[in-house]
């Protein structure tokens, strides 16, 4: 037997589907997860899914100077780039709800073995976050490439089938984490009935990681305070969140859009997202 790390929660993420079993029986929830094996000390930097590149470099500067070389360790993986899609929609008092999704990330699960130097206030049985895939060799460039991939990711993790011309860029591309790695997270929103969403419909991409999850739906305001105090710890869906609210002109911290504030006040309104003269 490998090593058995258990869930702070037992009860806290739930097998899809998340309707009982057809027996009656209430649906399984995640008990642990198990390192069946350690493949590190065989493995080389250049092999798998995720591959590390060791270089040595310098910097050449434009006096034909140049520094010592350095080690640079780069963390490549196929397509690098990832699309995160922001699912919405206005209620009727005036609010917006997003779609998140909630699923085990065995890095983040894992670091309740480490001996870290800030330890966690709570140890992550599950991540909640934004709906988001990896860009693929086959879609187009450019924008419809984009709503191409955040299309196929939100019927393959909500069950939603949204059209494509519901999708909506929210601005450039962020690189998740330019110290280690060159992946880039580009968002794109979606106007959609969120009562559409099915977990039962959501067919995945066959990973047997991505098959623990559940949906979860939350008010936007409430959203972006849960990325502030913890709940939701994932930097893309606060970055998704708080573009969203910019996008659609809502002040979260007021509950009201921008069309809403008194004339003095919505004449200086401008969107972050704007260009300006």
């Amino acid at each position: 037997m490998g090593i058995i790390w258990p869930v702070a929660d037992p009860n806290r993420i739930p097998h899809q589907p998340q309707s009982a079993g057809s027996d009656g029986s209430a649906p399984l929830t995640l008990r642990a997860i198990e390192i069946v094996e350690d493949r590190t000390s065989g493995s080389l930097a250049d092999e798998g899914y995720l591959r590390i590149e060791r270089l040595q470099v310098r910097n050449l500067y434009s006096d034909g100077s140049h520094s010592d070389s350095y080690p640079c360790d780069v963390l490549r993986r196929p397509g690098s780039d990832a699309v995160a899609a922001v699912l919405f929609e206005r209620t009727q008092d005036n609010s917006i709800r997003v779609l998140l999704r909630e699923a085990i990330r065995v890095p983040i699960y894992l670091r309740r073995t480490r001996n870290l130097v800030h330890t966690d206030d709570r140890n992550h049985d599950g991540i909640i976050e934004l709906v988001a895939g990896m860009v693929e060799a086959s879609d187009p460039s450019g924008q419809e490439g984009l709503a191409l991939r955040a299309q196929a990711e939100t019927l393959e993790e909500a069950g939603l089938d949204a059209p494509l011309d519901v999708f909506q860029s929210l601005g450039q591309g962020s690189f998740a984490s330019p110290g280690t790695g060159d992946e880039k997270v580009l968002f794109q929103a979606a106007e959609v009935d969120l009562d559409q969403a099915s977990p039962d419909a959501a067919s995945g991409d066959g990973s047997v990681m991505e098959e623990w999850s559940r949906l979860i739906f939350m008010e936007l305001s409430e959203a972006i305070r849960a990325c502030r105090d913890g709940r939701i710890p994932d930097l893309k869906t606060e970055v998704g969140l708080l573009r969203l609210a910019d996008h659609l002109g809502y002040i979260p911290q007021l509950g009201l859009y921008a069309s809403d504030l008194p004339e003095d006040l919505r004449a200086r309104y401008q969107s972050l997202g704007e260009a300006r003269d």
